[in-house]
């Protein structure tokens, strides 16, 4: 299992986690009860239910660079195109926008 934690403008808003069914992903209570807590996306409203999916959820997935982009960090970090939490960890760090992916791993 492969986790990742979830900021949003610099504060920690979850955890999106790969297992052998897919992929989770869960607000931190702390997040939620800051008064602050904005949605990752339209698609993982604020909530303490887990949000569950056997794909990587597109919002995540939309993150990742694609083209000449999505060439150089195969090529840097030896991933597989298909190796969609891996590309996230390492190339969602610093994303333009208020989200950024930090995986555990690195």
């Amino acid at each position: 299992m492969r986790t990742a934690k979830v900021y949003v403008r610099e504060q920690l808003a979850g955890l999106l986690k790969e297992n052998d069914q897919g992929y989770t992903f869960e607000y931190e209570g702390d997040y939620l009860q800051s008064g602050l807590a904005q949605a990752v996306s339209l698609t993982l409203p604020i909530t303490a239910r887990l949000h569950e999916s056997k794909v990587m959820f597109a919002f995540f997935d939309g993150l990742i660079p694609e083209g000449w982009l999505l060439k150089v960090a195969q090529k840097n970090w030896k991933l597989n195109e298909r190796d969609r939490m891996g590309l996230l960890m390492v190339c969602c760090r610093d994303c333009i926008g208020a989200v950024s992916v930090i995986g555990d791993e690195i």
